[in-house]
């Protein structure tokens, strides 16, 4: 028997993190159901869920990601609360994704993808270009950490993590010089901030960046039902290629690894780097194949990288 629609006295309850970002993710996935199905938004309850990788003592620390967790941390608990049925789905930033869910759970609907660039950031929106030598740069990220060495090695890069304001602050207090953003978060919470894109010509970004996966659990039915109306179709087939790849290299927040696919026509394009921490050798590729090979793409890709790397290729280096 088909499961009745949420209404105002039964909610549809969607499950996200607490920061403005996760929250205008979570709203915009809320507007979609909305709108498929003729709901009022009164017929949704968005619960927020406070993860280990919101924890403030964490990210004022600014301790490397690698000595707390892996990705798990933005995740972990969203995901118990679904399993629990404390919640009906989780929105996520799929960039923060583990590439396995957790047994009962799937992840298979994904909204219309942003802009997939990371965006270089400075108080006066100097371009990555103007950094003088020695310059101090601010990062979480590993990839983008390796990346810029690569291209950079006489520059500085300090831990640097928070949301977009407490990174603009940082700035402010001279923590460091310039910082790194995603296009797409800036783009979601409409904030005008000095900004300077970086094309994936010069900068690959992160696997899944700008993307927005939505998970359920897989015996939910009038879930399913729901997110396959507002699946965007494109955003999947792209991020299967990507999330293949990534899965191939066994990718985490302790590995620097870049990856985009896109669609030209019929045929997928997938490019993807690994790097080592220190910036010091990267390996790239690219390839193309039908759409519907897209994953079996990245896995070749992937496996194909990691024969030249060899073993100890991620390993830090003292």
């Amino acid at each position: 028997m088909t499961q009745p629609l949420p209404s105002p006295a039964s909610p549809f309850r969607i499950g996200t993190r607490g920061s403005p970002l996760a929250l205008a993710q979570a709203h915009e996935t809320r507007s979609r159901l909305g709108a498929a199905f003729e709901l009022p938004p009164e017929a949704f309850e968005i619960a927020v869920i406070k993860t280990t990788g919101d924890d403030r003592t964490l990210i004022d620390a600014d301790r490397p990601l690698k000595e707390i967790g892996n990705k798990g941390l933005f995740t972990r608990e969203i995901e118990e609360a679904l399993l629990d049925g404390g919640i009906d789905i989780a929105v996520h930033s799929m960039k923060d994704m583990p590439v396995e869910q957790p047994e009962g759970l799937t992840l298979d609907c994904y909204l219309p993808r942003e802009d997939v660039r990371d965006a270089f950031v400075t108080l006066e929106g100097a371009s990555f270009e103007a950094l003088h030598e020695g310059a101090v740069v601010g990062t979480s990220s590993l990839r983008r950490r390796a990346q810029l060495l690569h291209r950079r090695p006489d520059l500085k890069v300090v831990e640097f993590r928070g949301n977009v304001q407490t990174r603009m602050r940082k700035l402010g207090d001279g923590v460091a010089e310039a910082t790194f953003l995603a296009c797409a978060g800036l783009n979601r919470l409409g904030l005008e901030i000095a900004r300077v894109p970086i094309e994936p010509e010069a900068m690959l970004p992160a696997v899944a960046q700008g993307a927005i996966g939505i998970e359920r659990r897989m015996a939910d039915s009038r879930a399913a039902m729901m997110l396959e109306a507002i699946h965007d179709g494109p955003t999947g087939q792209r991020l299967a290629a990507e999330r293949a790849f990534l899965a191939a290299l066994d990718g985490s927040c302790e590995t620097p690894i870049a990856g985009l696919a896109q669609l030209e026509g019929d045929t997928l394009w997938l490019r993807g780097e690994i790097l080592r921490p220190d910036g010091s050798e990267c390996l790239a590729d690219d390839g193309r194949a039908p759409i519907e090979d897209g994953a079996e793409l990245g896995r070749a890709m992937a496996a194909k990288l990691l024969e030249q790397a060899g073993p100890g290729f991620f390993d830090f280096r003292e």
